[in-house]
């Protein structure tokens, strides 16, 4: 039998894939048969050395720069990728965080904090999913196919204290995805998200390198580890390709048990 998780000949454009998870689906992708990777980051040295990487795994590869936030740079970087690789199959939206510019009043209680604040996480974690799927749904719906997976967070699933702007932005990411699949289904085009709890990346590698800190903090995990950027990249490598082509509309949890999902 074939790989059903066979991604050959197609066209992926990944954002935040400069490092961590994103670089793993890249990869994974790649490995997969893919045709071409987009790699997007906001640090365009990071896009660059994934590309390399790809590259050697014997796909074709494109760096493109900027914040998922910006509409207007990212139709300009969609349609970077559309010249180069005549059209676009797969969309994974995984940046997230506050963005290229956080600042540090995010570290204060809701109720402390403004519009500016609020603004990093909103604009990055649920507008940067809407302006990719803006600049690239009508591709899809051009070619008859599509497949498009949101990264969110168990915090957007499952709420978690003194993060209400994430939580909210990703819920809102989670909704969207639903009524884009409700909208797309008549395309050949599915949308799902995958949802991550704590996972080891770039971002979070110092404080889950302390042992008594993670010993605590998986407390609350069914499997009593962190997540590893394969664990995410596996799922969403499975939901991109034709092995699920009837799953569209769903939230699919990778968090080691931390929550379950009815």
């Amino acid at each position: 039998m074939s790989d059903m998780v066979d991604l050959k000949g197609r066209v992926a454009f990944i954002t935040g894939a400069g490092q961590g998870v994103g670089r793993q689906v890249a990869i994974r992708m790649a490995m997969q048969g893919a045709r071409a990777i987009v790699v997007n980051d906001y640090r365009l040295e990071r896009a660059e050395s994934v590309v390399a990487e790809v590259r050697g795994l014997g796909a074709e590869a494109l760096a493109v720069s900027g914040d998922v936030g910006d509409l207007d740079g990212v139709a300009a970087q969609v349609d970077r990728a559309i010249t180069a690789f005549a059209g676009i199959d797969i969309l994974v939206n995984n940046a997230g965080n506050a963005g290229p510019n956080p600042t540090t009043a995010m570290d204060r209680p809701f109720w402390e904090q403004g519009r500016a604040e609020w603004d990093n996480w909103i604009g990055t974690n649920f507008y940067g999913v809407m302006n990719t799927c803006r600049a690239i749904v009508p591709v899809m719906i051009e070619r008859g196919y599509g497949r498009i997976v949101n990264v969110i967070s168990d915090a957007g699933r499952y709420g978690e204290p003194h993060r209400e702007v994430y939580s909210a932005s990703k819920a809102g990411a989670a909704g969207f995805t639903r009524s884009l699949a409700a909208s797309l289904g008549r395309y050949r085009i599915t949308a799902n998200c995958v949802s991550l709890a704590a996972t080891r990346t770039p971002r979070t590698e110092a404080a889950l390198s302390d042992a008594e800190f993670t010993r605590k903090a998986m407390q609350g995990y069914i499997i009593r580890r962190p997540g590893e950027p394969d664990d995410a990249a596996n799922m969403i490598t499975f939901l991109a390709s034709d092995a699920a082509s009837w799953v569209t509309g769903q939230t699919v949890p990778v968090n080691g048990g931390y929550s379950f999902a009815l």
